[in-house]
């Protein structure tokens, strides 16, 4: 665990100062407490003690997230849900919106997070559809236009070492790039968080399949995203750049280890858990729309990634609460999107989101919560924004918006 101290070390304290916390009952220990109380009321009472107004920082998230988290936890029990149990609850508008709650925080209804995930379609659909006819490229719908693109062979890695080499070497060729844009857009952020790279991973972890994976950058050691070149005619160069953003820099490598130096507590983590991937999703579109992605495939390769985060919130939805039926919604990835994601083939994603209920949602709306506190800042207000997402680590919706009023 990286720890406060290294974290300066590491070469720059994140730009936002903290008031003193005044004392209190055992935070860390009453947390500890109720993380392990099976029963989310009494563990809700054990939180009695604790005054979030006398917290700051990385404190008062943790017991603000708990609280929250655990009030959602009691509405769940009334319903007959154990929200940690591994099965899924039956299909329910009502359940689903409160488990969405409990991953995100608050939420608008879910009429109105189905028109900002169309309207956000839409969006993309516009931007592919220009970029598309500009290459030539047509089809019957952006999904079918999205498979043309995937199945031309321009951009596509030879099935060799040699070609697993060219992809992991274009990404690490991308890391000054983008790393060049953190101060201007992000700020401050310790010097050992950049030091990352791409790879291939060893021989064993290749032949473990342990691919897709990272190891987060300490101020003593590198990081490493491990990435799956399995199949390679699956990862044109184009569809590269956001990956490189999004599990790179500035994404993950970035808000990953900033956050495993506030050492969120348990509940937090159970009650945040969209955050991560939310920074992510933010961060290729900053990238996007900072122009980095100049060249129209590369562009097309991060919308459809966008596009694939969007239409899986909709499918969360749709499935859960709208009644359709696993057919019908592979009927509608084929339609708007055309190729899967690479790490998710239709089939086993659509089975993880019926089992899953509310995930992809609470991550696209975290993101979107994220890109809207972000929305109209520019210069010091934009970089201290981002600052404010970073340093305490994960957070709910709520304290997004709130930090972003600040």
């Amino acid at each position: 665990m990286i720890s406060r101290r290294a974290l300066v070390a590491g070469g720059a304290a994140l730009a936002l100062a903290r008031p003193a916390i005044a004392a209190q009952p055992d935070l860390a220990a009453l947390l500890d407490a109720a993380a392990a109380e099976r029963d989310p009321a009494r563990a809700l009472t054990l939180l009695t003690p604790l005054r979030a107004d006398r917290l700051a920082g990385a404190a008062r998230l943790d017991l603000i997230t708990a609280r929250d988290g655990l009030a959602v936890d009691v509405a769940l029990a009334r319903h007959g849900v154990e929200p940690r149990a591994k099965t899924a609850p039956a299909r329910n508008a009502a359940i689903f919106a409160l488990l969405l709650r409990r991953k995100v925080g608050f939420a608008p209804s879910l009429a109105a997070i189905d028109r900002r995930l169309i309207a956000e379609q839409r969006l993309i659909d516009t931007r592919a559809q220009q970029l598309f006819d500009k290459l030539g490229i047509d089809g019957a719908s952006t999904g079918a236009r999205f498979a043309r693109l995937f199945a031309d062979p321009a951009g596509h890695y030879p099935d060799t070492d040699a070609g697993r080499d060219a992809a992991v070497a274009d990404m690490n060729a991308l890391l000054p790039r983008l790393a060049a844009i953190i101060p201007t857009l992000i700020g401050p952020v310790p010097t050992y968080c950049l030091n990352v790279a791409a790879s291939r991973g060893s021989s064993a972890e290749q032949a473990a399949g342990k691919v897709g994976t990272r190891t987060l950058p300490t101020p003593n050691s590198p990081g490493s995203y491990v990435i799956d070149l399995t199949r390679i005619a699956d990862r044109p160069s184009w569809s590269l750049p956001s990956v490189t953003a999004h599990e790179l820099l500035p994404g993950h490598m970035l808000q990953l280890p900033i956050e495993a130096a506030a050492h969120p507590r348990k509940l937090r983590l159970d009650y945040a858990p969209a955050f991560a991937e939310a920074w992510s999703i933010h961060i290729e579109h900053l990238v996007a729309d900072a122009g980095l992605w100049a060249d129209p495939r590369a562009m097309l390769g991060y919308l459809h990634w966008r596009l694939f985060r969007i239409v899986r919130a909709r499918i969360d939805i749709a499935l859960h609460c709208h009644g359709w039926s696993i057919d019908q919604a592979r009927a509608r990835l084929t339609e708007w999107q055309g190729v899967p994601a690479y790490f998710a083939p239709f089939d086993s994603d659509l089975a993880r989101i019926a089992a899953e209920p509310a995930t992809r949602a609470a991550e696209m709306l975290a993101a979107l919560a994220i890109e809207e506190g972000a929305r109209g800042k520019r210069g010091p207000a934009l970089i201290a924004f981002h600052q404010a997402m970073l340093v305490d680590g994960r957070m709910r919706s709520d304290e997004i918006a709130r930090r972003a009023r600040a």
